[in-house]
């Protein structure tokens, strides 16, 4: 089949004794050991995650200069911009900060680049056009400016302090910041911060701020909130697809409950035309209301998007929000053409033993859904994937990449191809002149059969444990969702059945009869089981093993287990 299946190794004796040390079950214990989860105090703050368990925000790299420099700037009345970025991440993390920054007494603007205009990051065309419409002797880049080192120090030359808060990758040398808050120079005796993406790092710099202003008297840190600003640290680190451990767990899990409940005008229009309702999870952002806030920066501006988090009413909301959504059909319907001409192409020439890497690029395919079209071919093909887009001498793309390739350290690797690049292990963006590309596909396909093992090339199932049917209970099922939100780095609960068959004749659902349905039992029961996007693949038949996820399927207000299939094989 398609995956190759890893079954986590059992350790029932360790699973028991956690189990009674947090009142659960040994199969939820099991599960927590499956994510490197086995002490007792740990597990307990994982079940339960609370705000009081976050570490200090001054045990970042650089926070404390940062603070320093934003307090003068507020004592001299210095303007300061947030330049920050266009994707989910960079939006929520300066409208949080603007947010603030303004309550708390800054005279802040916030500019967000043009993605088909001034490319990507930090660059010297978004900084000068920034400064233009709101000059500044202080820019806070967020979510970008972890490589930008010439144009750091081209902002120096001319005066203006930067404070860098991001979480990508950072160039060596660094950029010379006046701070660079960046949790990837923390050391080895600091709390890891690494996974904290920039949205979570612009929530760290706002309970500094307060903290620091409280212990100094300033009036309106005294009785200022952070609590209402977790609905967008939710939304920008579940979409910026960092792993849901450690702090950001506890961001996102009381996060998406502050969500479900936000009074944020813009957020409840948006929720309403993407027809969500609580509750709310790491799907519903993921796949509904991130892509909209998304689509504005991708094919144009995502001031809208911007516009839509800062809105005060919902008269100034409403519209906004219908606007995203129309631009996310338009986003999708740019990103099929694109990638059905990509798979398509490929499938007629990929070779699976030499093809280590994908690298496309067309004119005039468009900058702003490249990324989401290497994720799809990534999919489709398991490999670590660019698509670049352009319109003249210089071609922007993303890539994307698979388990144990750094796609960031890569680029690097071809440096002198390109001319721009930066990122991280997982999703990196570049700039190239498209006469270089050939030589990229070569570079990277060489780096890619030099780093990676044929095996890692077919994509790898992790699987909790193997299972009954009857161990499947609306309450054990119940039971295992304290383990969520699930995500990057703390995946859904994925379990195997040994032998089963099928009990009814599978059925076809959806428009294109893309999905199925089917009831398989193992002897003593039966159970519903989901294939969503099948298409023509072969379905289950004579005795096979499934590997699934368990949910509770709730309609009409009945409640039943309901199976979604992640692959399946025959018994052996």
């Amino acid at each position: 089949m398609r995956f190759r299946w890893s079954i986590a190794a059992q350790q029932p004796s360790l699973a028991g004794s956690l189990a009674r040390a947090v009142q659960a079950s040994p199969l939820l214990a099991q599960c927590l050991i499956n994510r490197g989860v086995t002490e007792a105090n740990r597990a307990a703050e994982f079940l339960e995650p609370r705000l009081k368990q976050l570490s200090d925000p001054f045990l970042l790299p650089d926070m404390a200069p940062a603070v320093e420099r934003l307090f003068l700037a507020r004592s001299r009345g210095e303007p300061l911009v947030i330049f920050g970025d266009y994707d989910v991440d960079g939006v929520t993390s300066t409208a949080l900060l603007s947010e603030v920054l303004t309550a708390l007494g800054w005279q802040v603007n916030g500019y967000l680049p043009r993605r088909l205009d001034e490319g990507y990051g930090l660059s010297r065309d978004g900084v000068e056009n920034c400064l233009q419409k709101f000059p500044a002797r202080l820019l806070l880049a967020v979510d970008c400016g972890s490589t930008a080192v010439s144009t750091v120090d081209w902002l120096r030359q001319r005066g203006v302090d930067v404070i860098v808060l991001d979480h990508h990758q950072v160039s060596q040398p660094p950029p010379a910041a006046t701070a660079l808050v960046n949790p990837q120079l923390a050391g080895a005796s600091m709390p890891s911060f690494r996974e904290l993406c920039s949205v979570g790092l612009a929530f760290k710099l706002a309970h500094a701020l307060v903290k620091h202003g409280r212990q100094s008297g300033l009036r309106p840190a005294q009785d200022f909130d952070l609590r209402p600003l977790l609905d967008l640290v939710a939304l920008g680190t579940i979409a910026d697809l960092v792993p849901l451990t450690g702090e950001n767990r506890i961001l996102v899990a009381t996060g998406l409950k502050r969500l479900e409940r936000t009074e944020r005008p813009g957020l409840v229009a948006l929720k309403a035309v993407a027809d969500v309702a609580a509750p709310i999870g790491g799907y519903e952002v993921g796949f509904q209301l991130g892509p909209r806030l998304n689509a504005a920066g991708r094919l144009e501006t995502a001031a809208e998007a911007l516009n839509l988090l800062q809105a005060k009413t919902p008269g100034e909301a409403e519209p906004l929000a219908r606007k995203l959504d129309a631009r996310n059909r338009e986003r999708q319907q740019i990103e099929r053409g694109i990638a059905t001409d990509v798979i398509g192409a490929l499938r007629a020439r990929f070779n699976s033993e030499a093809d280590y890497a994908i690298v496309e690029g067309q004119l005039l395919w468009h900058i702003g859904v490249v990324g989401i079209v290497a994720s799809r071919v990534l999919r489709e093909f398991h490999r670590p994937t660019i698509i670049l887009g352009g319109d003249g001498n210089e071609w922007r793309g993303s890539g994307r990449s698979i388990e144990g390739f750094d796609l960031a350290a890569a680029l690097r690797e071809c440096d002198d191809l390109l001319l721009r690049h930066g990122g991280h292990a997982m999703a990196a963006g570049l700039s190239i002149r498209p006469e270089n590309l050939e030589a990229l596909r070569a570079r990277l396909c060489d780096l890619a059969r030099r780093t990676l093992t044929p095996d890692q090339l077919q994509p790898l199932l992790r699987l909790d444990t193997e299972i009954n049917l009857s161990d499947l209970t609306l309450e054990r099922i119940a039971e295992l969702q304290r383990l969520e939100p699930a995500g990057q780095g703390n995946p859904p609960v994925q379990f195997v059945v040994r032998n089963l068959q099928v009990h009814r004749p599978p059925q076809r659902l959806g428009r294109r009869q893309q999905h199925a349905k089917l009831r398989v039992t193992d002897g003593p029961r039966v159970c519903e089981v989901i294939w969503w996007g099948c298409e023509d693949a072969a379905l289950p038949a004579g005795s096979f093993d499934l590997a699934f996820v368990p949910q509770i399927n709730d309609y009409n207000g009945c409640a039943s287990v309901q199976l979604k299939l992640l692959d399946w094989r025959p018994s052996t």
